[in-house]
């Protein structure tokens, strides 16, 4: 490996602990309840009231979100560079679905907290803003969006798993503890500083799979990958 090869794969393995951080601010930073889809005008309205006196925190978190959605996104193209052997194949289409509904999340977020804020404190009726988001939300481009969304966001991190799993190319354990720690954190909605603790396990296995990647971009072209401690059957 070149030394811009190398440097390419340290940049993507710096995404891992940035998307963790941001996806953990997004979910920390979120008024209470306001992480949802708007179905109906009943949610609208409330979610209204809620979004009326928190807009500046409605923006921040719906940044947080979007661009920890976009690192998320790189992070499962590097995650997949460790997959080698048995694991590869799969590594390589877990890494494009996570992507394109990381990218697909990303869009839905800007629904769910820009758009929210900003009908909050448009110059309109409360009716209006209502309609107007329950109208967005219901449209096709909020269900195609969401769709893709709700599909990556299952799909991937278990593809992506087993993936490592079977190749051996990090310990068995990291695997199960990125897949378990990313359904965790995508669990979590909007709950205040509680969520970070629910979190920690995704931030771990994202802080130790960067550490992978970055141990790896550091060895010799001839010298293989260091192999996880093999495990009794």
């Amino acid at each position: 490996m070149d030394n811009a090869a190398r440097t390419r794969q340290r940049v993507l393995a710096l995404f891992l602990p940035i998307a963790a951080v941001l996806y953990i601010s997004a979910e920390a930073l979120s008024p209470k309840g306001t992480d949802q889809v708007v179905t109906d005008t009943a949610t609208a309205l409330k979610l209204l009231a809620i979004a009326a006196k928190h807009p500046t925190q409605l923006y921040v978190a719906g940044t947080c979100a979007v661009l920890g959605l976009g690192a998320l996104a790189v992070s499962y193209a590097a995650i997949a560079a460790l997959a080698r052997d048995r694991g590869s194949a799969l590594a390589t289409v877990a890494a494009l679905i996570g992507s394109i509904g990381a990218f697909c999340g990303a869009i839905v977020n800007v629904l769910v907290f820009p758009n929210l804020a900003a009908a909050a404190t448009a110059h309109t009726t409360r009716g209006a803003a209502a309609q107007f988001l329950v109208t967005t939300f219901n449209s096709g481009f909020g269900h195609g969006f969401s769709y893709a969304y709700f599909i990556g966001i299952y799909v991937a991190p278990l593809l992506m798993g087993v993936a490592l799993w079977r190749s051996r190319s990090v310990p068995r354990w990291l695997a199960a503890l990125f897949v378990i720690g990313l359904y965790v954190a995508e669990s979590q909605s909007s709950g205040g500083a509680i969520v970070v603790l629910y979190m920690l396990p995704f931030a771990a296995a994202m802080v130790l799979l960067a550490a992978r990647i970055w141990q790896a971009a550091a060895l010799p072209a001839s010298q293989p990958q260091p192999e996880p401690a093999s495990v009794p059957a």
